[in-house]
This record gives structure tokens, sequence and C-alpha cells, in this order.
């Protein structure tokens, strides 16, 4: 092949994240082996570029860039396998030529702080590095046009996109003998577009040409203007033109506002690249362009294979028949709709057609697992962090806990050292806001053996894991420090209770005792008992979650007494003259201190006896005053009876009192909700105890018509959150015989679905070993039979 004589520097305007580009630039340095190659992106990666020769680089990954003082003002500059950039990168370090980056550097770009005269400060990955190539992805903010859409409009396509693959992302080679060609046409018609549309006019975007003209211009004189290439955004080739000076390119670079910056490499996703705002790329379909540019051959054969073998993982039966079809129905698309090549767009047809019957539903994952992707790139060992992120990834392998792309669930036996210290660490990084796992409803519950945490690593808690390394240069140090400071600083009794529940979730030994102490600070201090019962939950909880960890809690099983007893004693005039919000709040809170008072512990000053008799008294006092809202007196009374501490004729008594015909209907139907409403075995009381429902039944069929329209909303809220069978037991009960308190047919009798005639000792000895595993008694012979009334079997049971 012979090489066209070139005058002046080899100028390469790309597509970044473009295959088709970058195996032209590849064919473009191969051709001129220029002895220099200048890419478009931050001056302080120089000194990291070696890295990408490292066996352990593997792409995608990115250029992260913060600010020292600031590192939530950050930046990413990704590059993917098919990037040019990468390419290029990797090609000159193959050839053992200087790799500069000449873009403004990232002192200056993170400095911009407002997007409308600067920029956007570097807050966006597209914005700060790549914001300046064509395609409908990366989008360039200085332009009223997008200069994709016009030169597919002028090539007679509607869709910029597919003009831009049919040209350059399909193209399997460089057009005849000359690799340049491309460049040359693409120089052209973006140099034609700033002519008719102007250069934008951007601030930004005048400053980072004026900084690349003067880079090159250093690098033209360094090793001559033959011997250097530049790989840029095709929209800035025309700028490195003549008609501009170095002194005035001098000028518009004089008084640049700067912060002090750090950089290194981090692992990207593909999923990421596939974003177009935030710190995406706005690539729509990276797995796609990867896929054409690393297949040798026939990248529509090898598409459908990959798509066949992945829905036969799923079990979806697909031969290799449907891959030969899918193959031919794609190609003949491209064919009818005059394109060079099967794109995306024909292959997905095809693949709907052919392997998927039609439905959109497995090219759902189609789309997530290969168009987009589930790649997560790495980094090496030597690549620069910041001490913290040294810590989490030395404790990543020590714990065994790989970050992942893909989202996955993890259960945790705290049992074990090993997931005693997963859970530790993701508690931590909680507690630092880095996001990397969220707790999920699992096998156990929080505070027990077991957790469960559903985990997926973004590229995004790199820049958090900066932000926390002000905290400390470990995990450990960083979560203490930050907790302490929480103590000091937080103003809300809930916030402290929340924070120790969070120190002893992450066995935050030495921050406990700030806690502590913030904590006795705002308990003295709040009066407010709506606070004072919000806050007593979590201490009862932190307290369990001691004794999983073997924490010392003495000191705050003393707070929570203390709070206990300053609820019980301001609880009931609180609970006085609420509106139906306040009422509804406090009947919350009524719930989370019953709770929480029967988890405390007991201490040498307050026998848990005393505290729970107290606490009954409470609720006797909330049953019995008229002052107090319906949906209150109901929950107390409720409480009372499950506890047993209520006779089941004193809990009818004032059902009978709150239903009787002087009371409110609303205030009737709100004393039900606050009765037998909620997730607390509500319906089936009503089942098993007909003289309740009797006096529900009778009230309801005597509300006046004028009323029954106000207290229906509340009813069917309360009734339509009991399971179907229960409504449906619940409406056979009432249909046969009359309402009231009467007697009533036997239930076996009148034939109600799950009610016999006795009880079946048979199949309720069938239940003993279960009960005996549950209780860990390991003694067959013991007798673990229990006493059930057959006149009110499930309330007995119950109590």
């Amino acid at each position: 092949m012979t090489t066209p004589l070139r005058d002046g520097p080899l100028l390469l305007g790309v597509r970044h994240h473009g295959p088709g580009s970058a195996r032209a630039v590849r064919a473009a340095l191969d051709a001129a082996s220029p002895r220099v190659v200048l890419i478009e992106g931050p001056p302080e990666g120089d000194a990291l570029v070696s890295l990408a020769a490292d066996p352990q680089m593997r792409p995608p990954v990115a250029l992260l860039a913060h600010a020292v003082d600031d590192p939530g003002r950050a930046a990413f500059w990704p590059l993917a396998e098919f990037s040019p950039e990468w390419v290029a990168i990797r090609w000159a370090l193959t050839h053992d030529a200087p790799v500069r980056f000449i873009d403004l550097p990232a002192t200056h770009s993170l400095a911009f702080k407002d997007d409308s005269e600067e920029g956007d400060g570097g807050e966006d990955g597209n914005e700060a590095g790549h914001d300046s190539a064509p395609g409908p992805g990366d989008r360039e903010r200085a332009l009223r046009i997008d200069p994709l859409a016009v030169l597919a409009e002028a090539a007679g396509y509607d869709d910029a996109e597919r003009w831009w693959e049919d040209v350059v992302e399909h193209r399997g080679s460089t057009d005849g003998d000359d690799p340049f060609a491309p460049f040359a046409a693409v120089g052209e018609a973006m140099g034609a577009l700033r002519e008719e549309y102007g250069d934008g006019g951007h601030r930004r975007d005048l400053v980072r040409e004026a900084y690349m003209r003067l880079q090159l211009r250093s690098a033209r004189k360094e090793f001559g203007d033959d011997q250097v290439a530049v790989v840029c955004g095709a929209w800035h080739v025309p700028a490195f033109g003549a008609g501009s000076t170095a002194t005035a390119d001098r000028a518009l670079l004089k008084g640049l506002p700067k912060v002090k910056s750090e950089m290194t490499w981090v692992p990207w996703t593909h999923h990421r690249l596939a974003r177009h705002s935030g710190y995406g790329a706005g690539i729509d379909s990276p797995g796609w362009y990867g896929h054409l540019f690393g297949a040798p051959d026939r990248p529509v054969t090898r598409w459908m294979t990959k798509v066949a073998g992945l829905l036969r993982e799923e079990d979806q039966p697909v031969s290799s028949a449907h891959v030969i079809e899918a193959v031919r129905l794609a190609e003949t698309l491209a064919t009818m709709r005059g394109r060079p090549l099967a794109g995306l767009t024909e292959t997905t047809d095809a693949i709907r057609a052919v392997m998927c019957d039609g439905s959109d539903v497995p090219l759902a994952l189609i789309r997530d697992r290969l168009i987009v992707g589930d790649v997560l790139g790495e980094v090496p060992d030597s690549a620069p962090a910041v001490p913290l992120q040294r810590d989490l990834t030395r404790l990543q392998r020590s714990l065994r806990l790989k970050p992942e792309a893909l989202e996955r669930e993890v259960d945790l036996d705290l049992r074990k050292e090993t997931d005693a210290g997963r859970s530790r660490l993701l508690h931590r990084l909680r507690l630092l806001a880095i996001g990397w796992g969220e707790p999920a409803a699992g096998r156990g519950s929080t505070g027990t053996f077991r957790e469960s945490w559903r985990l997926r690593w973004e590229p995004e808690l790199y820049v958090r894991v900066a932000e926390a390394g002000v905290w400390g240069t470990t995990v450990l140090s960083a979560a203490t420090a930050k907790a302490e400071s929480q103590a000091v600083s937080a103003t809300a009794l809930s916030e402290v209770t929340a924070l120790a529940e969070q120190c002893l979730l992450a066995e935050l030994t030495d921050a406990l005792p700030v806690v502590m102490k913030a904590l006795a600070d705002r308990a003295a201090l709040d009066a407010d008992v709506g606070h004072l019962a919000q806050a007593l939950p979590a201490l009862a909880r932190s307290l369990r979650y001691g004794d999983v960890r073997s924490t010392d809690t003495a000191a705050l099983g003393e707070v929570a007494a203390g709070l206990a007893e300053r609820v019980c004693v301001g609880l009931p005039p609180a609970c006085a003259a609420l509106d139906a919000d306040g009422a509804a709040e406090m009947r919350a809170h009524l719930d989370g201190v019953h709770t929480a008072i029967g988890l405390l512990p007991a201490t040498p000053d307050r026998p848990a006896g005393d505290l729970s008799g107290r606490w009954a008294a409470v609720l006797r006092k909330l049953a019995a005053r008229d002052t107090v809202p319906g949906v209150i007196r109901g929950r107390a009374t409720r409480l009372l009876l499950d506890d047993g501490r209520l006779p089941e004729d004193e809990a009818a008594r004032l059902m009978g009192l709150a239903l009787s015909p002087g009371a409110p209907p609303a205030d009737a139907a709100a004393w039900i909700e606050g009765f037998v409403g909620g997730a607390s075995g509500g319906g089936m009381l009503l089942v098993h105890d007909e003289r309740l429902l009797a006096l529900v039944d009778t009230w309801l069929t005597g509300v006046p018509a004028a009323s029954f329209t106000d207290v229906l909303p509340l009813l069917r809220r309360t009734f339509s959150a009991y399971e179907p069978g229960v409504r449906r037991t619940l409406g056979e009960l009432v249909r046969r015989g009359p309402a009231g308190g009467g007697a009533r047919p036997d239930r076996a009798e009148a034939g109600i679905p799950g009610f016999g005639a006795a009880v079946d000792e048979t199949r309720a000895d069938a239940v003993l070993p279960v009960l005996r595993l549950l209780l860990g008694d390991p003694d067959p012979d013991h007798d673990h039979r229990i006493d059930i009334d057959h006149d009110n079997d499930l309330a007995g049971v119950a109590r």
C-alpha cells in the first residue's frame, strides 16, 4: 500500500466510542507511523497513560479527576475497547511513541462553576472530556444544530444515527488504498458546518481549542510537522487550521480559574457508557459496538450466535436453525432498507421475529445483557488511589466481596466471622454515604443472625470514596470520625438514635461513647412525646443488634429505659384532642413503643415487669378516655387484649361502648380501624370471636345513610388489608344467621369452610415436631400441647 504524502500533522477527527472510528484510527496510525500521538483529554493523564499497557488494565475504564479540597467536584473521561482514543493510546505504547493529552487541564475544567457561562465544572463525563464528537449520543451544548442530523439530511437519511453507522461504523476497512480518506472527508464536512453555523462561541470550547492548538504547536516544533498525529472529536478538527495565532490563544487562556486536582484510573461499566446524563457517555449500545469492533469477520452471524447462547441459558428453545434463519432475515432487511450491513435495528427485528416469537419480553434481557452489556473494567493495583480506596480494596479482597456491575443479593449469617465482617463493612460504607449495598428483605430480618443485602457497584462510588476520604484513611477510622461528627452536630433526637443504631450495626465501638453522650443530652432536653416515642424503637432494635454482635449496650439500655418511662408519663395527655392526621401518627408511635418495651431488657434499677406493668396502665388509660381519638382507643384496647391483660368480656364491653348509637359514626369507624386494622391479625380475631363480629355487624347495619358515605372509605381501608381468605370467611359468617349478639348455629354445622365440629388432636399433634425444632427442645417426650379454648380457639392460641 502506498501512503500519500502529507503536509502537516495528521488530524484524525473521530466519534468518541465509535468502533468504525477506532478501526480507522488504527489503520491511519499504522500507515503514518507518527513519532508522537496527541489525544483530546486532560494533560494530568500523561503520567498515568503508561498503565494502559499493564496486563491488569481491562477496559472499559475512565480517567477520574477530582478537586482535592472538594472531591465531589469530579469528572470522568471514559474509554472503552472500541474508543478511538484507547486504540490510539495502545498503538502508541506498542510502538514506543509518546502519548500526550492536549485538552484543557482538569485543574481548570473542574474550576468552571456555571455551565451557562463557562461549562459544567466537569460534572458530566460527556461534557468534560467528550462533548464535541459527532453523534446523537455525544451532544454539543454550544451548537444549536446537530451536525450529524445536518449531514444525514444532506445524504438523504432521516435518521442521523443510521447514517453514521452506514458511513463509518459498519465499514470493515478504509476505502481504497488511502487510510486517511475518511478523516479528510469528515474534517471537510465539519469545516463546512462550522463555516455555515459558526463555531458555537461557547466560552469553554473556545479556551479548550486554544489550549489544544498551543499543544499542537509545541509538538510540531519538537517532532516535526509531519510526525504528529492528533485524535480528537471531529467537530474540533477545523479549529486546528490557520486563522489563530499563539498570542491570541494565550490571551484566551489568561486568568482561567484553577483548583488543585488529582487524577487516577477507575473501572467503568457498559451501563454507564449507555447513559446520556450524569457521568454517562451517551452510547446506546456499547455491547453491540464492542462486538462490531472485536468480531474479525461475519459480525451478524457471530452476534446471532451470542443471542442464541444467552436465550438457551435462560431455557429458551433456540436452535442452530433459528440462528441461520435470523441471519438471513437480518441480511434481507438490510438489503431492503438499502444498508451496507445489517445494523442493530435489523438484527433486533430478526431476533424478535425468529427467536422471540414476536415478543418484546426476551428482548429486554438481550438488551440488558448483550446490547448494553454488564462488563465492568479493571485497573492495575499500581494505579494511584486515595488511601481510603486502597483500604476498601483490601477489605473487599480479604472478605471475598468482589464489586460487580450486575446487581446481586447476598445473605449473611452473622455467626460466621467472614459474614460478620462483610456486614460491618457494608454498614460502615452506608454511614459514609458509599451506597454499594442496600439492606434487602431476606430469610432473616435486620437485627437477627441473618442479613440480606442488595449489592451493585457503580463507577460514581469512586467519587463517593474520594469524598469520604476527608474523614480518615481507613474505612473504620473514616466511619468513626463521621459518626462522632454527626453525633455532635445532630439537633433532633431521632437523628442521634438512628446514628446509635448505625454505630452498633457497624461496630464502631470508639464512636459509641460520643454518640451515647449526645443521645443522653438530646433525650434529656426533648420534651416532645412524639419525638421520644419515635426514638424508642430504634434504641430497642439497637439493643438487639448489640446482643447479636456481642457489644456492651448497658449504657444504651439505661437511656432506653429512661426514655420509656418518660413516654409512659407523657403519652396520655399528648393523645388528647388530636386531629385525624395527628391521631394516625400517634397510633403508629403507640405500636412502636409497645414493641420496643417488649424488647427492652431488665436493669437492676428497673425490672422488666415494672416497665411493662406501667405501660399496660398507660394503655388502660388510653382505652377508657373519651377525649382520646377513636383510632388510639381501639388500638390500646387491642394491644391489651393481645397481651392477655384485658379479659375478652371487657374488650367486648369497650367495643360496645365505642359502637353505641350515641357515638359519632366517624369516631366509631376510627375505633374499629384501631382495633382490627393493620397487619395485626384483626381479621382472624373477628373470625374466631363472633361476639366482636356481631357488634361490628350490628353497628354497621345501623349507621344512618347520611353518615355511611363518610365512614365507608375508612372501613374499606381497614377491611381491604385482610387476606382474601379472611374476607371470604367473614362474609360467610355475616351472611348466615341474623346479625346481633344472639346465638348462632355451630360453624361446622353451618358449613363454614375451615371449621370443624371439634379439635382434631391427631392433626394438632403433627405440629409438635416442628414446635420442638423451633423452640430448640431436644426432649421429644416434653409435652408442648397448648390448652385450646374450643369456643375461641385462635384467640386463646394468640394469647
